[in-house]
């Protein structure tokens, strides 16, 4: 196949063995090649205005610049720019996130090996590609209120096993305010208790513990 009519993929990710494992299957696929690999969201900006990819594959969880971050940075000045996004987090919430800012694909990464290539040619044959469970998720959870940055404050703070007192210390409220946080936390996210909220907040990806 003629090298100019391959679909040009950029790699950003900053773990070699995924990187490698990637550029790899791209590369040994007739119909696509790896433009060029970044090892930072910032890299991946850089190289991104240098080669002009068809379609951009951004690792979440990256070095100076997150991939969301890096993404919404590209898209602002390439408003085209297709970006599958990459991430291990099965959670709605970085899903909607990530939709949001424009991604047009999201890619699991225990399914890479399966699903790598076909993501790439159905995000540039201009399809948008979404894992059929957390489809399920936005799904159902569409209508749900979101928790604020505070309340997230507040959560993460709780997972670590802090209470009320310490965790107001530490953001510098009331008291009565962090227990005002927790009654709408717990109510968001349809939660018991503290524990609760927790693993809740976990699996639909608001926070990593």
């Amino acid at each position: 196949m003629d090298p100019s009519l391959k679909i040009r993929v950029l790699v950003a990710d900053d773990h070699p063995l995924m990187v490698a494992g990637m550029v790899g299957e791209i590369n040994a696929q007739p119909d696509m090649i790896v433009a060029a690999q970044a090892v930072d969201g910032e890299e991946a900006l850089s190289l991104y205005r240098i080669h002009r990819p068809d379609v951009s594959i951004m690792d979440v969880r990256m070095p100076k610049l997150d991939g969301i971050d890096a993404m919404t940075a590209i898209r602002k000045e390439f408003p085209k720019a297709r970006i599958i996004v990459l991430t291990s987090a099965k959670g709605d919430i970085q899903a909607l996130r990530a939709f949001k800012e424009g991604a047009v694909g999201y890619l699991l990464k225990n399914l890479v090996r399966k699903e790598l290539t076909e993501t790439i040619r159905t995000v540039h044959a201009g399809l948008k590609r979404i894992p059929p469970d957390i489809a399920q998720q936005l799904a159902e959870h569409i209508a749900d209120e979101a928790l604020t940055a505070r309340e997230i404050d507040v959560l993460r703070m709780v997972a670590l096993g802090k209470g009320n007192k310490i965790i107001a210390s530490d953001l510098e409220i009331a008291e009565s305010t962090v227990k005002n946080h927790m009654k709408s936390i717990l109510i968001k996210l349809g939660a018991d208790d503290r524990t609760g909220a927790v693993m809740t907040a976990v699996r639909r990806g608001y926070i990593d513990v």
